[in-house]
C-alpha cells in the first residue's frame, strides 16, 4: 500500500514554514487524538500518521530529500515508524507539551544558573536578650557543590547527554487526554549524565560542609518571628545565587516576668499593712543590667488582684518608639506564723473594726 503525501496528510502547501507547519500539526494532533475518538479505531492510526509526516518535515534534511525523491528517498528509515501512542508523546514532548500546559515553552535550562537552597533553622533567646538585643553564633551543617567536579557529579566535569530523557531533562506519559510532563528521573531534570562518578562527592554533585554564621538580633524581637540573611543560605550552582537563611526565634521563659506583647506581667507582692497603709515597694526592672530594680507606688486600700501600671517599664519597640508598660498584679501576703505581740495587735486591731 502507498503511502500518503505527508504534505496532503497535514493539509498544508509544500512551501508551508515552520512555524505553521507546527501549528498545523497540534491542530491535526488534537482532532484526531484516541482519547477524543474513543469510538473510532482509525483515529490512532490517522493521529500516527500525523506524528510520522511531522517527524519527516520538521527535519530539514529529511524534508530536502523528501521533496526531491518522495518516500523512495527515506528509503523507509527516515520516518519515525511510530509502534504505539507513547511513542509519539516521546519524540515530540515538547508539541504536546505546548497542547496541553505549556511546558515546553516555560521550562528553564536544566544545566543553567540556579539558586542555593535556603536554609531554616532556630535560635533561643532569654527575655533580656529579645528585649535588648544579642549576637549569637550559628553552627550550619548543609551540602554544598563539591568543589572538585563543579557541582556536575562528573569526574573532570565530563557529562554526557542523558539516554532516559534525550537531553530534554523531561520525559512525557500519556493520561487520558492529556500529557504530562515530568521531570527526568535519571539525570533529575539536567539532560545529561556523569560519564564517571566524581571520586570527592560520589556522583552527587554535592558535599556537606560545615560554617559558622555570625547573627545579630534586633531588641523587641519575640517567639515565632523570622529573622532574614540574604545570601547566607547554602550556594548557588552553575553561578547561580545563594539562598538566604532563615533563623526562627524562640523566646525562654523568664521567672519574674510574663511577656505579652510588649508589655510585661509580673508579680507584686506587699504585706497587708502596706496594702492597707500605702507604700512603696521595690520589683525587678527588665533593664540590660540583670540587677535592676524599680520602685512602684501601691496606694492605701489597694485590693488583692488589682493591677498597677509603671508607664515605659516593658519591652522596647522594634521600631525604637518607646517601650511597653510594666504591669503589676498585686498579691496580697497572709503570713502562716504569728509571733505572740503580733497576735495581740491583730486582735486588738480586729476590735476596732467591730467598733465601728
Amino acid at each position: 500500500m502507498s503511502k500518503p503525501d505527508y504534505y496532503e496528510v497535514l493539509e498544508v502547501s509544500r512551501e508551508v514554514s515552520v512555524t505553521e507547519l507546527k501549528k498545523a500539526y497540534r491542530q491535526k494532533a488534537l482532532e484526531h487524538h484516541p482519547d477524543r475518538n474513543p469510538d473510532n479505531p482509525a483515529a490512532e492510526d490517522r493521529f500516527k500518521a500525523c506524528a510520522e509526516a511531522y517527524s519527516v518535515l520538521s527535519d530539514p534534511q529529511k524534508r530536502d530529500v523528501y521533496d526531491r525523491f518522495g518516500h523512495a528517498g527515506l528509503g523507509g528509515a527516515g520516518a519515525a515508524g511510530f509502534g504505539d501512542i507513547g511513542d509519539v508523546f516521546s519524540q515530540f514532548q515538547d508539541i504536546f507539551g505546548d497542547l496541553f500546559g505549556g511546558f515546553g515553552r516555560q521550562r528553564r535550562n536544566p544545566n543553567g544558573p540556579a539558586r542555593g537552597a535556603d536554609i531554616r533553622t532556630d535560635v533561643s533567646l532569654s527575655l533580656r536578650e529579645a528585649a535588648f538585643g544579642a549576637s549569637r553564633r550559628i553552627d550550619l551543617s548543609h551540602p554544598s557543590p563539591c568543589e572538585a567536579c563543579s557541582g556536575t557529579g562528573a569526574k573532570d566535569g565530563e557529562l554526557e547527554r542523558c539516554a532516559t530523557c534525550g537531553g530534554r531533562g523531561q520525559v512525557a506519559r500519556a493520561q487520558g487526554a492529556f500529557v504530562m510532563t515530568t521531570t527526568c528521573p535519571t539525570c533529575q531534570g539536567r539532560g545529561a549524565q556523569a560519564k564517571e562518578a566524581c571520586d570527592e562527592c560520589e556522583g552527587d554533585g554535592q558535599v556537606d560542609i560545615e560554617r559558622v554564621v555570625k547573627l545579630t538580633v534586633p531588641g523587641g524581637v519575640d517567639t515565632g518571628q523570622s529573622l532574614r540573611l540574604s545570601g547566607r543560605g547554602q550556594e548557588g550552582v552553575r553561578g547561580g545565587p545563594a539562598g538566604d537563611l532563615y533563623v526562627t526565634v524562640h523566646v525562654e521563659p523568664d521567672e519574674d516576668f510574663q511577656r505579652e506583647g510588649f508589655d510585661l506581667v509580673c508579680r507584686l507582692p506587699v504585706t497587708y499593712p502596706q496594702a492597707a497603709l500605702g507604700a512603696k515597694v521595690e520589683v525587678p526592672a527588665l533593664e540590660e543590667d540583670e540587677d535592676a530594680t524599680q520602685t512602684v507606688k501601691v496606694p492605701s486600700g489597694t485590693q488583692p488582684g488589682e493591677t498597677l501600671i509603671v508607664r515605659g517599664g516593658g519591652i522596647p519597640r522594634l521600631n525604637g518608639r518607646g517601650r511597653g508598660d510594666l504591669v503589676c498584679v498585686v498579691e496580697v501576703e497572709v503570713p502562716k506564723r504569728l509571733s505572740r505581740e503580733q497576735k495581740r495587735l491583730l486582735k486588738d486591731l480586729d476590735r476596732t473594726f467591730d467598733e465601728s
